[in-house]
């Protein structure tokens, strides 16, 4: 399969000023995470807040310079490309935000929104053009003049899809979509975006908090903490059977939609460690209920578990595969 995303060991550092006693430190984002999207696919990532999720979203958007690493969209490196020189990229990925109100010019129409895109490609849009990209999220032509306080957070979120939407792109990243929304227009907004990557052959790269949200369009979950990719697979074997004891405490805290069963919770001890001063070893051990002395030594790389080759963990103690895999 085609791949439209590659990241390669990709890192984002943040600098912090130093006291005049002190040296300068650095707030580790992303510390050394490989990814990759092909053509057709929905890669969920997922995590706690501050794991450095919607970082690496703007870094592999290239809104974001990466520290190190390398950047591949489409194929061709694009780690150093800056200013006009990035305009044929944006063709091949967009974002959507997550707060759509925050995201959208007030002081713009609709129709001035939409516009943007194609005007920074040096393309004139006609009015069909615009109402052909409002149709496709489920408004209408009457939407084109009108101004964004004046729709719900859904329609507003439904602009900026169809904003991302006006150069045709390959793939859309999407940083937690559906967080700023109730609970009630979550559900119509990832079922637009289902619809969407059925119609045009769209990729995604889902940003989120709940692992729920994911399961519902990912085909592939990648799991990250403080920074780094701690497991990565397919969206069935990482839900039935997870690997590390971070994805597993997660998904413990998932509620069961079914009366009378309740999930065996897990309860991680501890605070998340400042990414300005990682533990040693694996970035997971200071809160991890597997943890033995090899975890401070060296960095777990990811690994296929037992089972299963694409299913990849960065453990040195993994969780057992569960019955329904090995049957």
């Amino acid at each position: 399969m085609t791949e439209l995303l590659n990241l390669k060991d990709v890192k984002k550092y943040f600098g912090l000023r130093g006291v005049p006693w002190q040296k300068a430190q650095a707030v580790r984002a992303v510390d050394g995470v490989n990814l990759v999207v092909r053509k057709g696919e929905t890669v969920g990532l997922v995590g706690e807040s501050g794991s450095g999720k919607s970082t690496l979203a703007r870094v592999a958007t290239r809104l974001l310079d990466p520290t190190a690493g390398r950047v591949e969209i489409g194929g061709k490196d694009v780690t150093r490309i800056k200013g006009r020189r990035l305009r044929p990229i944006r063709r091949q990925i967009q974002m959507v935000f997550q707060d759509p109100q925050a995201s959208l010019n007030p002081r713009q129409s609709v129709g001035a929104i939409l516009s943007t895109p194609f005007r920074a490609q040096g393309i004139r849009p006609t009015r069909g053009q615009l109402v052909e990209l409002l149709e496709q999220v489920g408004l209408s032509e009457q939407h084109l003049e009108r101004y964004p306080h004046e729709f719900s957070g859904g329609q507003r979120q439904r602009i900026g899809i169809a904003r991302a939407l006006s150069v045709k792109p390959d793939l859309l990243v999407c940083d937690e979509p559906v967080s700023a929304l109730d609970v009630s227009v979550q559900a119509q907004v990832l079922n637009l975006l289902a619809d969407l990557r059925d119609e045009l052959g769209l990729s995604y790269v889902l940003v989120a908090h709940d692992l729920a949200v994911v399961r519902q369009v990912a085909d592939r979950i990648a799991v990250m903490y403080l920074g780094t990719i701690v497991e990565e697979g397919p969206a069935a074997q990482v839900y039935q059977s997870p690997a590390h004891p971070y994805t597993k405490a997660l998904l413990s805290a998932v509620p069961v939609p079914e009366p009378g069963v309740v999930r065996d919770r897990i309860v991680l001890t501890g605070d998340v460690p400042t990414p300005i001063d990682p533990p040693s070893g694996c970035p997971f051990r200071t809160r991890c209920y597997k943890a033995e002395d090899v975890c401070a030594t060296k960095r777990p790389v990811l690994e296929p578990v037992e089972g299963s080759t694409e299913h990849r963990a960065a453990c040195y103690f993994p969780e057992p595969p569960s019955l329904e895999r090995t049957q």
